[in-house]
């Protein structure tokens, strides 16, 4: 992945931009998991209901660390393993999930509606449990 600044985009568009990063469904669901789910580790993304293959999420997981969205460092318990961080650029992302788990589920018929019911009455506070949970020691700065 190049380094911030060197990246080649089809357009300068800022949702461009956003949609090269996080534009295939895996990113977004790894992002999901380690924001909602607390996910760290290789073998709990592997976990996740969807079945992401391996390949696929070794690969998202490089791609997300490439844009800065995440990053590794050596699980403390293990340091053959890697545990994967949201860095303050992944955390930011928090909103725009809400935003959209709330579009989906005014339009479309979805599940985990006790989610959805705690984002309608108090999504700042969701958002803030999200921050809680990954900023300082939890999270790198990209």
């Amino acid at each position: 992945m190049a380094k911030k600044g060197k990246i080649k985009r089809r357009s300068e568009c800022p949702l461009n931009a956003s949609v090269e990063m996080l534009g295939d469904r895996w990113s977004l669901l790894i992002i999901r998991d380690m924001m909602l789910r607390g996910f760290r580790s290789y073998s709990q993304f592997l976990e996740c209901y969807e079945g992401i293959a391996t390949n696929i999420l070794a690969d998202r997981l490089r791609k997300l660390a490439g844009y800065g969205i995440i990053a590794t460092e050596p699980d403390p318990s293990d340091g053959r393993r890697l545990i994967y961080l949201l860095t303050a650029k992944g955390i930011d992302l928090a909103p725009v999930l809400t935003e959209m788990v709330l579009w989906a589920a005014a339009h479309e018929e979805t599940g985990n509606q006790a989610l959805v019911r705690q984002m309608r009455a108090n999504k700042e506070k969701v958002i803030a449990e999200v921050r809680k949970r990954w900023t300082g020691r939890h999270s790198i700065q990209p």
